[in-house]
Order: structure tokens, then C-alpha cells, then sequence
């Protein structure tokens, strides 16, 4: 009988899976790379000051800036080292946050980011890229960079959420119910971006579910399965991302407006300068950037940041069959501005929004 039931159920059960292994209870991994001293300061004041501007508090701008993704960690630790002392001089101005992504939604197959496949060879060592990409986030929040993400799963947030200080759902994943619950129990602010068709009222969807208190499966610290109750998240808003054409400019900006206002939620828009808005142009960034700076000296005050992709190297490469000839400093994913142009761009773009973000605040 237990031969037969065996035999029987090994056709149903289990039937693609070729194998597994266990990672460290989320607690462990915590244990191991402690949040402390001036690290959490960072990202206690990266929430505040986050949600300061969402709600109306504080009259900067948030820019999250960073390569398109992480796969290199020296990479990331010296483009965090330059962005520091950016983030300070222009801090009257602009919130700056630090673009740390680690994982990375596909429309079909490709690289899937470093906490999936940290080596870049395809081993996918997940028990590996959850340690890596932990110890770096430490060390650039020890910096005093606070640091943004995209959240792709329920349960990598156990293991590196409480370093986040602003969050993002992609356009791939705006509409997914599961998201959406997870977004509504996470403590930092969330962005939805609308799809990659360009329609924002999913991103509005998205914002009104994740306001609301849901329940999901998750882990918890220990690493047992658990049900999850939230109460939502009230510091949701959405991310103007571009879809089959751009929608940066004013008049949709305008029509995002209205939609909010007729919805119910706070006018809340963030400018992502990169994907559909730059038609994947790195250089088209900056022609954002001018839309948005424009735009906010004219009086615009629903506008609450903008997201660019940079890179110590312009450009981007494909992954080469012998690992050694990656470029250093050049994105393996989306092309991305350089640092030089990256400095220039902000130091601009805070010098002509100034003035208006003063009136913003009276």
C-alpha cells in the first residue's frame, strides 16, 4: 500500500521540481548582519523623510538614482561613495535615495538579478545572493545613503526589507493581487508604476488595494509558514513609467491628477525618466528630467520625484560567455547614464527647481 501510494503520487506531486535546499531563517540572516547605529538611523530618516514628502511636510523632491541593477558589489559600493556627498549638497533640495535592485522581473528568460543568480553563471545560488546583497545594503546604508528597491516576492522582504526606505511594484507586477497584499504590509512608502502598456488606472488599482488590509502567506523571522494580516499602507502613490508611448508631459501628468482626485487618493506622482519615457534612450533621460523641471516651475505640485537609471559607465553589455570580460562600472541590464552625466543632471535639475520648491512650501 505505501509502494502503490508512493509510485502513485510521485506523477502529481512534485513531478518538475529536481531539487531543493534551505536557506537561513530570516532572523539568522539578521543576526548575522545586524541593523545598527548609524545604519539604522539612515533608514529610520530615509521613511521619515520619504513619507514627510508624501505627505505634504517636507517640500523636496525624491530622486532614486542608480544602475538599472546590481551585479557587481565593489561596483555598487563606489557608485554609493559618489552619490553620498551628491545626496548632501543638493539635500535642501532633493531626497536622494540610492537605487539597489536585486532582482529583476523578465518578460521571457535573462538574468534574474544577483540574489537569484549572484555568480552571473546561472548556478543560482539564492542561499548566496540573500547574504550578498544583505551585507551590501548594510554598508551603504552605513554610508548614510538610504536605499530604494523593487519587491518581486513574498519572502525576500523578510530578509531585507527592514534596510528599505522606499519600495517599488514594476510594471510587470502592478497588477499582481499578490503584490498588492504585500505592499500593503510593507513599512516603507510604495510606488506602483503603471504597466508597460501605459495604463496608469492599474497603478490607481494598485495604490487603493494596497491602502486596504489584506491577509497572505508568508515566512516569518524564524522561517515558519504564516498568515500575514495588514492594515494597509498608507503612503502609496504612483509611478508615471511610459508604456507604448511616453507619459512625462504635462497633460499626463494632468489626467493622472484627475484620476487620483476622482479616486479618492492623495495627488502623488513620481516621474520614472528611464523605460517607456526615454524609449529605453539613456541620453532621452535628461529631456525628462527638463519636462519635469518645467513643470514644477510652472506650479505643479503633484509631482513628488523622479527615478533615473545611472551607472559608474554609460551604456550597457551583454553577459559575455567568459566572466572576466565584463566592463567594469557598465550595466548588464538596461543602458544607464554615466556618473559624470548623472552629477551634472542633478546639481541642474535642483538649481532650476529650487526656487519653485520654496513656494511650494509656503
Amino acid at each position: 500500500m505505501g509502494k502503490e501510494h508512493k509510485k502513485g503520487t510521485r506523477e502529481i506531486h512534485n513531478l518538475h521540481i529536481t531539487g531543493y535546499e534551505l536557506l537561513p531563517p530570516p532572523d539568522d540572516l539578521k543576526k548575522e548582519f545586524h541593523l545598527e547605529g548609524e545604519a539604522l538611523k539612515t533608514v529610520r530618516e530615509g521613511h521619515r523623510s520619504v513619507k514627510g514628502i508624501l505627505d505634504r511636510e517636507d517640500p523636496r523632491l525624491i530622486v532614486v538614482v542608480g544602475p538599472c541593477s546590481i551585479h557587481n558589489p565593489e561596483e555598487a559600493l563606489e557608485y554609493a561613495r559618489l552619490l553620498k556627498p551628491l545626496a548632501d549638497e543638493l539635500a535642501d533640495d532633493l531626497l536622494i535615495l540610492m537605487r539597489v535592485y536585486f532582482e529583476k522581473p523578465r518578460t521571457s528568460v535573462g538574468w534574474e538579478g544577483l540574489i537569484y543568480d549572484p555568480f552571473l553563471d546561472g548556478s543560482m545560488r539564492i542561499d548566496q545572493g540573500i547574504r550578498i546583497g544583505r551585507k551590501l545594503m548594510l554598508e551603504i546604508a552605513e554610508l548614510g545613503l538610504p536605499i530604494a528597491i523593487e519587491a518581486l516576492d513574498l519572502i525576500s522582504p523578510q530578509y531585507l526589507q527592514d534596510l528599505v526606505s522606499w519600495t517599488a511594484i514594476g510594471a510587470r507586477t502592478t497588477e499582481s493581487p499578490t503584490h498588492r497584499k504585500l505592499a500593503s504590509g510593507i513599512s516603507s512608502a510604495i510606488g506602483f508604476k503603471n504597466n508597460v502598456d501605459g495604463d496608469v488606472m492599474v497603478a490607481i488599482n494598485g495604490i487603493r488595494s494596497a491602502s486596504a488590509n489584506h491577509s497572505f502567506i508568508s515566512v516569518t523571522g524564524e522561517g515558519r509558514v504564516a498568515v500575514f494580516r495588514t492594515e494597509g499602507n498608507p503612503h502609496c502613490h504612483v509611478i508615471l513609467r511610459g508604456g507604448k508611448s511616453p507619459n512625462y508631459e504635462a497633460q499626463y501628468v494632468r489626467e493622472c491628477e484627475e484620476v487620483l482626485r476622482k479616486t479618492g487618493h492623495k495627488e502623488n506622482i513620481m516621474i520614472d525618466c528611464s523605460h517607456g519615457n526615454s524609449r529605453k534612450d539613456p541620453a532621452k533621460q535628461l529631456d525628462v528630467l527638463k519636462s519635469v523641471a518645467e513643470q514644477v516651475q510652472q506650479g505643479n505640485e503633484s509631482i513628488i520625484g523622479v527615478m533615473l537609471e545611472s551607472n559608474l559607465v554609460e551604456g550597457n553589455q551583454p553577459i559575455p560567455d567568459d566572466l572576466e570580460e565584463i566592463r567594469y562600472g557598465v550595466s548588464i541590464t538596461d543602458a544607464c547614464v554615466s556618473w559624470e552625466t548623472t552629477a551634472k543632471i542633478l546639481r541642474d535639475f535642483a538649481a532650476e527647481i529650487g526656487p519653485s520648491l520654496k513656494s511650494r512650501s509656503a
